[in-house]
């Protein structure tokens, strides 16, 4: 096991220039020890029956790295994190997914041919996707959560905290994913207007209240009154353009208490 007792570097950059044992301890620090014991996976050496279960891709000289680990139950990877430096030296999360592998998979992830789809955001796979929000997904889901964001955050919070750092950068890719981060603690560094405009128009007398018409299954009437609702609301087209240009930032230990759409419910 590396040594992990000195100064970390203060950049992704500089943890994929260090040694590959050095900077694979860094990294799998990240992984909560209760997904570790939910897939079976040994500590010791990151293994199931010593396979390994446990991806890194950071290669010396890139600013970013991809984790993933993997359920023997599932292709999937229960744990998916990409992040990496901006180029104004700040740390950021491009993507995090956990998928529980015991539930059902729902391919909104390709479209109708098979081809990948970037999460339905370039081309959508409709039959997929209302199965996934009959089974009360959202939208970009392809299974179930783990619930595991909670217990995860702190653990995340002291990697970045380590690397010197008191604050990141998520950019959520889905109006449900801005909710649940603002549940969390993180505020914005872009979009907060936008978020509260929403939140307004999807009140009664407001145009996407009255856009809610039940011309898709997507747009039924009481979407408003939930997260899931909204989400696939929005990304059914009902503001008629997509919902971009959202950052959102988490400062080490503090809680921002932000609410753009106050007790909401999934």
């Amino acid at each position: 096991m590396a040594d992990l007792s000195g100064n970390w570097p203060d950049s992704i950059r500089g943890i994929n220039d260090l040694p590959r044992d050095q900077k694979h301890a860094i990294y799998q620090t990240l992984i909560p020890e209760t997904l570790l014991t939910m897939c079976g996976i040994d500590p010791a050496n990151h293994a199931i029956q010593a396979e390994s279960a446990v991806r890194l891709r950071c290669p010396m000289g890139s600013n970013s790295v991809e984790i993933s680990v993997f359920h023997h139950a599932a292709a999937d990877p229960v744990l998916y994190l990409h992040m990496g430096d901006t180029f104004n030296y700040q740390l950021a999360v491009l993507m995090a997914v956990v998928n529980d592998p015991a539930s059902p998979r729902f391919n909104v992830d390709v479209d109708e041919n098979g081809q990948p789809n970037n999460l339905g955001i370039e081309r959508r796979n409709i039959p997929a996707e209302l199965s996934a929000k009959e089974a009360g997904l959202a939208p970009g889901q392809v299974r179930r959560g783990l619930r595991v964001f909670r217990a995860a955050l702190p653990i995340f919070e002291t990697f970045v905290s380590k690397l010197h750092h008191d604050l990141f950068l998520i950019e959520p890719l889905f109006y449900h994913n801005a909710i649940i981060f603002e549940r969390y603690g993180f505020a914005y560094t872009r979009g907060l207007q936008k978020m509260k405009t929403i939140h307004q128009e999807f009140l009664l007398g407001g145009p996407l209240r009255a856009r809610l018409d039940e011309s898709t299954p997507f747009r039924q009437a009481d979407a408003w009154q939930t997260i899931s609702g909204r989400s696939w609301a929005i990304h059914d087209g009902i503001l008629g353009e997509p919902l971009t240009d959202l950052q959102m930032y988490k400062r080490i230990g503090k809680y921002a208490a932000i609410q753009t759409f106050p007790d909401a419910i999934w």
